[in-house]
């Protein structure tokens, strides 16, 4: 038997296996091309749209809500990739999201209004923090017990007008002589300022931060709430975009809310899983405490809490009484119209 195989027929193999190798060829051909037409197709789903936002300070409790939203793909669901900035300087946020450099900032009520009246074009979009953390703090071991009990002493502050106004309204509203009072400026120092004895109070300390600390360190305070003296009850903490981010991004900004809004849910659900993803984002410069940021945590839910209404919701007679209190104190350079420094989306 010849087993040579002939001309023909190994002419034949090679053609049909040829055309196998052709066909695998295209099939898989078509196939790429189809992954890569789906791959493309899904990549232009999933296109989120970016946005940035600078916190106040260095990430702290009272930012929860922002990584919970991030880590548990709510700002995803809402089509958003957004990042979350520290600012360099405290003064930085509403800054850069005045000149449209970033989209969104964390500030603070009066400072809104004050920007406002300087011609700067920023609105409020979400009260965060719905009452104020700023108090008046003494010794608690000291022998003042109110404002007007501050007549001849020392007071540090920041060298904030804002919290000069602040020091002024809560002594006079208990019924003392604010011009009595001698305001030191001590920067950043008000912890050392307070504990040392160097000041008999401080006005810049945050309840949610200084007195924590100050207890812990074994200087216990006394806080005494402005709104208690004459000062209206203010949002600490607000959200703020500027008149053409809303004009050019309100859409994405209401996507950004309904995120927000299942963070804070999140958080306040489940606290201690909230702090061990803010933690996972603490600062390098400015290492967090976390038993001090577990216990700020508590202080702060119950005050951004909009109870019957949604997180965030702002209620106008707010910003008119705000702005009337910054007016009277000289702390408006004109006439601002309240309804006109915020929006509800």
């Amino acid at each position: 038997m010849n087993h040579l195989k002939s001309p023909q027929r190994g002419l034949i193999s090679v053609f049909l296996v040829c055309t196998l190798l052709l066909l695998s060829s295209c099939g898989k051909a078509d196939k790429l091309n189809n992954n890569s037409q789906t791959g493309s197709s899904n990549s232009e789903n999933k296109q989120s749209h970016k946005l940035t936002i600078m916190l106040d300070w260095y990430p702290n409790a009272v930012h929860s809500f922002l990584y919970a939203a991030q880590q548990q793909g709510f700002f995803q669901e809402e089509g958003l990739d957004v990042e979350i900035k520290m600012p360099a300087d405290s003064n930085d946020a509403l800054k850069l999201v005045a000149a449209n450099q970033i989209d969104l900032a964390l500030s603070y009520q009066p400072q809104v209004l004050m920007a406002r009246g300087e011609k700067i074009p920023v609105r409020s979009i979400a009260a965060i923090v719905r009452h104020p953390l700023n108090h008046l703090m003494v010794p608690q071991a000291g022998s003042i017990h109110s404002p007007k009990e501050l007549a001849g002493k020392q007071i540090g502050y920041s060298s904030i007008p804002l919290y000069e106004a602040m020091i002024r309204t809560m002594i006079q509203s208990d019924g003392g002589n604010p011009s009595s009072a001698k305001l030191i400026d001590v920067g950043f120092d008000l912890i050392p300022a307070i504990s040392t004895g160097q000041v008999d109070a401080i006005m810049g300390g945050f309840i949610n931060h200084e007195q924590l600390i100050l207890e812990k360190e074994g200087h216990p305070v006394t806080s005494l709430n402005p709104t208690d003296y004459g000062v209206p009850d203010y949002y600490e903490l607000v959200l703020v975009a500027s008149e053409q981010g809303l004009q050019n991004s309100e859409a994405y900004f209401k996507k950004f809310l309904n995120a927000i809004t299942k963070g804070q849910e999140f958080v306040e659900q489940n606290p201690e899983q909230a702090l061990d993803l803010l933690i996972a984002h603490e600062d390098a410069t400015s290492p967090l405490d976390k038993e001090i940021e577990k216990k700020s945590l508590e202080i702060l839910l119950p005050l951004m809490n909009a109870g019957d209404q949604t997180f965030g919701y702002q209620d106008p007679t707010s910003w008119e009484k705000v702005q009337q209190w910054l007016s009277t104190n000289d702390l408006l350079t004109e006439d601002i119209k309240a309804q006109e420094a915020f929006i509800n989306l």
